[in-house]
């Protein structure tokens, strides 16, 4: 489910604060995350730390750390358990973490102590919906596809010469990096399907705010 922009899946369960999420697995085990909530909140995570594994947490505590150029935070663990392990992929590459929320970006695994209790405070959808979308709307948060490594603000200038520098840009850009293009230009969303097909860049993400135009691009070649 899309609320607001920001993708939440049906199937995982949620704290009320709407920054984590914890899915049960079959193994007994529960593997919590961040929400696309809390990465907005973030940003470009650089860094992932971990709390010790095989001790037992209080529902609420730390289970580890996160850190972008402006935010320094923790991961707290919606249920009681004890710490099995924290995802190796996200300690080696933070970046794993939002551009896979709720898959390879996992954050931790938990052997709850009692889920049946701990289930009680956490939400599911739709029930959450509500909840959530005041969450969004609280902490003023935008959420797209992916965090940009470059960003473009082209007010003013038409769609035409906003493409020749967005084309010079992926000239200097490595082979997976995002651009956040922002223009005005009201053609823009059929001339981006025209550059795309020509250049085979896709547009992994876009969005109108207003009278601005925001297109998230990734170099693939």
């Amino acid at each position: 489910m899309k609320i607001d922009g920001c993708e939440f899946p049906d199937d995982l369960l949620y704290d009320p604060d709407g920054l984590v999420w914890a899915r049960p697995l079959t193994s007994g085990e529960v593997e919590v995350g961040i929400t696309s909530i809390y990465a907005a909140i973030a940003g470009r995570i650089a860094k992932v730390s971990g709390r010790p594994a095989g001790v037992e947490y209080a529902k609420g505590s730390a289970l580890g750390f996160l850190e972008s150029g402006k935010y320094f935070g923790p991961i707290r663990t919606p249920v009681r358990g004890v710490l099995r392990e924290v995802n190796p992929k996200v300690l080696a590459k933070p970046r794993t973490m939002t551009e896979a929320l709720y898959g390879d970006g996992w954050v931790a695994r938990v052997r709850p102590s009692n889920l049946a209790d701990d289930r009680g405070s956490l939400l599911a959808l739709p029930a959450a919906t509500e909840l959530l979308a005041k969450q969004i709307a609280a902490f003023r948060v935008r959420c797209f596809a992916a965090f940009p490594d470059f960003e473009m603000f082209e007010i003013g200038v038409e769609c035409a010469a906003v493409l020749v520098k967005l084309n010079e840009l992926l000239v200097q850009v490595p082979i997976g990096e995002v651009v956040h293009l922002v223009t005005d230009d009201p053609t823009s969303p059929i001339e981006m399907v025209r550059w795309s097909d020509e250049t085979g860049q896709p547009v992994i993400d876009e969005r109108r705010e207003g009278s601005l135009f925001h297109f998230l691009v990734r170099k693939v070649s």
